[in-house]
């Protein structure tokens, strides 16, 4: 298990990559100030997901992103 300096690394590095400098910033700003449960936003979000659909995107996801 890694320690959480490191997935913070890892996550702002991903942001940035995604996002950009700014963008970035206000995503974690706007995290910082508004009352975010993750748990019941993927809840909501997978509740309506085909499962046929998510196992197309996995596959298509794995094959994108490859773990070196």
């Amino acid at each position: 298990m890694i320690n959480t300096a490191v997935i913070m690394e890892k996550g702002t590095q991903a942001l940035l990559e995604k996002l950009g400098v700014l963008d970035t910033e206000y995503f974690i700003s706007t995290l910082l100030k508004e009352p975010f449960n993750y748990t019941e936003w993927a809840r909501e979000y997978f509740a309506n997901y085909d499962p046929e659909q998510f196992l197309k995107d996995a596959i298509e996801y794995d094959k994108n992103n490859p773990v070196p």
